[in-house]
């Protein structure tokens, strides 16, 4: 049945292909050959792991896709190994199949133990190891290494040393862990050695580097950071270069190319600038389109600093656009938006812009948010807005605001205040988003002053105590003119009212022998405190009111300046000895004072100030009580000014006049002194009414002529001084040293005393006189073997003879001849030019001035250099 079956098929096939045309030949032909036998591919019946030290065989299994029952096959045997090689746990892999058996052979990849970095000066460890990828713990693999290494290399880039090389090393160490090492030869620093511009005519070369902030290397850049080559500083330079060429009226400027090439020794680099200057432009038409209420735009218009025919200036533009916002930020439009629409018109070379202030709602403050503050309490800082919740918006308070937290100094010095988007598009938020910084000082320094010698201080001050912006304070002073203690309190707002509150209690010990090489000095000690209650007037101006009480001890030394020369058996101040003018001053007095200031500043900055204005008038009464009874009026006045460029101007001028209320001259101690550091260029009290002292020597033919002389200053009762500051910036790496050099000006003057009582010698041939106990009894000095031990000993004694017979030695003071005069007392300024510098120094805060007096009087006493340095520790 089968056959016939098939035999019946094959008769149809045979008609069908007759029907077609087509011989049972050709049919044929068209039947494919049968396949040969094909062999099937061997099953896994099992997959084992070796090599495998940390990981589980189970784990590793999981990597790749082969299975037992599975059919095994090259390609599947591959893309397992790239699936372990994709896991980066492994440094070689091999697949073995042998009688159904898949044989997975591994190494595992060690162990990362640590990184070291050997090598390394300018970049330290916890700048690098944030940068590279491998570390403790980890996995390693080459691919991470070689991208580590790159990395490092990097960061040398940055720093201008393209020459640096890291070599990287393995340290094998058991249970399959590895030190890595990265081997650094940091090379030397690549820096610019020549900087072309080409395409140039307008300006020079010069003109144009100085625009840039990349200097070619060269003595007089040597302060200078720009130097060292930086790919990110090179794209920085084009945009300066553009900036500066738009602001001389050439819009259509442009840098064609920027190419940094390795001088042939690999070291350092040339750079070249290829510009097209173009045409220069001026202002055409310039007008506003104000679109605000309240606006008008002629009188805007007529406002506008650029005018028809001026030459274009991209920089007037960019401010004008800032000053037309702030404009109408005062007005309450916290969100207008100002753009310059520019309409170019090459063929005129005329650039015609508009100023389009888009409308916009008023604003009013929907609310003043305070946030980062942790210790500082909100009322603190709430306390100094000009501006609250539901005022009108206005930018002038704002920024009077952020002025006065930022003078707090408790803060970060960029800070201010953010305006955002409120509920509604008439409300706005104030954010104050501070970041508070220490406020507790503790500081210990030594150094040394020309002026007063070796230097210590001392002082510990916190200056927001427990947040609420108290001061408190304790300093220790000493040198070897001045020595002081002092503790002081201040509360900026008593009682949460804007009332300040102060007060100090002090011990200051001032040695006038210190100053400078005298025959005669005092000592002055004053104890006491002061009170102060401050009344804010307006916004930028206060009331200050005190209470100061002075205890004031002024000695001399008695064995020097006391002697008995009328023989009445008690030794007194002598004048002949000390002068008169310190006789008079010797004593205990009780100084009770109140005082009175108006203090007026519009400094934008209480620490550093770059603009503004301070002015203090103050008033001193003393005789409410103690000793002593004056009038003092004082006055000073300081103007700032940012010049532009960094020059910072500064002008200062002050006054002041004591008037005694008792009989008599004023004390000593309360008088005026002018001199170093007021008054660069001169000494410590070095000018104004002072006694000369002037000895005479015999010219051989019995008489006498004036010899050596001392200058001793009396202080005035009337001063004044003047200074005129400019402080220089300097180039980008001298100011990150902390360099700050001035030029400056000082003139002043102190007089108006009444004639002193001047002295001459009455001993024409010398007079000695005997230092005296205060019995009374002639002193002597007495020097002999006192215990027997064969050591002479020096003792005082009231003995005219020793024990064994011989003569004692007077211990006195020998007045040889002399004669006084005054000098000084003149309202004639004296004046002094020079240059200083202020440097933050590793070693503390160091300063150094080189004044030259250019007007003096003979007797002033002068001082060419004053410096000042101390430690920090």
């Amino acid at each position: 049945m089968a056959v016939h079956l098939m035999d019946r098929a094959l008769l149809r096939s045979l008609v069908f292909a007759c029907a077609i045309g087509m011989a049972p030949d050709a049919l044929a032909a068209q039947d494919p050959p049968a396949p040969p036998p094909r062999e099937q591919e061997p099953l896994i019946t099992a997959v084992t792991v070796e090599g495998n030290e940390r990981l589980e065989a189970s784990t590793i299994l999981s990597y790749v896709a082969l299975r037992v029952g599975d059919r095994y096959t090259p390609a599947l045997a591959d893309a397992a190994l790239k699936d372990l090689a994709a896991t980066g746990l492994f440094s070689a892999s091999r697949i073995v199949f042998r009688d159904g058996i898949v044989t997975i052979e591994l190494t595992e990849n060690p162990v990362i133990n640590r990184i070291v970095i050997e090598g390394n000066k300018r970049i330290k460890n916890d700048k690098i190891l944030p940068e590279i990828k491998l570390a403790p713990r980890q996995i390693f693999t080459r691919s991470k290494i070689r991208a580590d290494v790159a990395r490092i290399i990097e960061l040398y880039k940055r720093q201008g040393r393209f020459a640096a090389t890291v070599e990287p090393k393995m340290v094998q160490l058991p249970q399959n862990r590895v030190d890595i090492v990265f081997e650094i030869n940091e090379g030397p620093k690549s820096r610019v050695q020549k900087i072309n511009v080409i395409g140039n005519t307008l300006f020079d070369d010069e003109t144009l580097l100085r625009q840039m902030v990349t200097k070619e290397n060269r003595a007089k850049n040597f302060l200078s950071s720009g130097t060292s080559y930086d790919p990110d500083r090179l794209a920085f330079d084009q945009q300066k270069l553009r900036q500066f060429y738009l602001t001389q009226g050439y819009a259509d400027f442009r840098v064609v190319s920027a190419v940094a090439e390795l001088t042939p020794d690999q070291r350092d680099f040339i750079i070249t600038y290829v510009v097209e200057e173009g045409e220069r432009y001026t202002f055409g038409d310039v007008s506003t389109d104000v679109q605000l209420r309240d606006f008008d735009s002629e009188a805007l218009n007529a406002k506008l600093p650029m005018k028809d025919g001026d030459v274009y200036n991209a920089k007037t533009v960019e401010d004008t656009v800032e000053q037309l916002t702030e404009l109408a930020a005062r007005f309450g439009y916290a969100f207008a938006d100002v753009q310059p629409r520019f309409r170019r018109d090459p063929e005129a070379r005329r650039m015609n812009v508009t100023f389009v202030i888009r409308d916009a709602p008023r604003v009013y403050v929907e609310r003043v948010d305070v946030n980062g503050n942790t210790i500082t309490q909100d009322k603190v800082i709430r306390r100094e807005f000009r501006i609250f919740e539901g005022d009108a918006f206005n930018s002038l308070p704002v920024a009077r605001s952020a002025a006065r937290i930022k003078s707090l100094g408790y803060f970060q010095e960029n800070f201010e205040i953010r305006q955002t988007q409120g509920s509604g598009p008439d409300r706005v938020v104030l954010e104050a988003n501070v970041e508070e910084r220490p406020t507790g000082e503790l500081q210990l320094s030594a150094g040394f002053s020309s002026a007063e010698s070796i230097l210590f201080n001392g002082s510990i001050r916190q200056r927001n105590f427990r947040g609420m912006g108290q001061t408190l304070g304790l300093s220790l002073n000493y040198s070897n003119v001045t020595q002081s203690i002092q503790a002081s309190f201040a509360e900026p707002y008593i009682f949460d009212r804007n009332i300040s509150f102060g007060a100090d209690v002090y011990r200051r010990d001032y040695d006038d022998a210190a100053t400078r090489d005298a025959d005669s000095s005092y000592r002055q000690a004053t104890t006491g405190f002061a009170l102060r209650l401050g009344l804010p007037l307006s916004e930028f101006s206060s009331l200050i009111g005190s209470y100061t009480l002075n205890y004031d001890e002024v000695t001399l030394d008695e064995n020097t300046y006391f002697a008995d020369l009328d023989g009445d058996g008690e030794n007194t101040c002598e004048p002949l000895l000390a002068g008169r003018y310190l006789c008079d001053a010797v004593g205990n007095r009780l100084s009770s004072i109140l005082g009175l200031s108006y203090n007026h500043s519009t400094l934008d900055n209480g620490f550093r100030p770059t603009r503004g204005r301070r002015v203090i008038v103050s008033t001193e009464l003393a005789g409410l009580g103690g000793d002593t009874a004056y009038v003092r009026l004082r006055g000073q006045a300081t103007r700032f000014w940012n010049i532009g460029s960094g020059f910072i101007g500064r002008a200062h001028v002050e006054g002041g006049y004591i008037h005694n209320l008792e009989r008599g001259e004023t004390r000593l101690t309360d008088r005026f002194f002018l001199g170093d550091p007021q008054l660069r260029g001169f000494d410590i009290r070095g000018i104004g009414p002072a006694i000369e002292r002037i000895e005479l020597v015999s010219d051989g033919d019995g008489d006498e002529e004036d010899g050596d002389s001392t200058r001793e200053g009396l202080g005035g009762n009337a001063y004044y001084l003047g200074r005129l500051e400019l402080e220089i910036p300097l180039p980008g790496g001298a100011r990150e040293l902390g360099l700050r050099p001035t030029l400056f000006l000082d003139a002043g003057s102190v007089f108006s005393l009444a004639d002193p009582a001047l002295s001459s010698s009455p001993f024409p041939d010398g007079r000695f006189i005997a230092s005296r106990d205060d019995r009374g009894r002639a002193l002597y000095s007495q020097t002999y073997d006192t215990n027997g031990d064969g050591v002479a000993e020096t003792i005082t004694t009231i003995a005219r003879r020793a024990p064994d017979g011989s003569e004692n030695q007077a211990l006195g003071t020998t007045i040889g001849p002399f004669r006084e005069r005054y000098v000084g007392d003149t309202w004639r300024p004296r004046m002094s030019i020079g240059a200083g510098i202020n440097w933050n120094s590793p070693f503390g805060p160091f300063r150094i001035d080189l004044a030259f007096p250019i007007l003096k009087e003979d007797a002033d006493d002068t001082q060419i250099v004053s410096f000042n340095v101390g430690t920090q520790f």
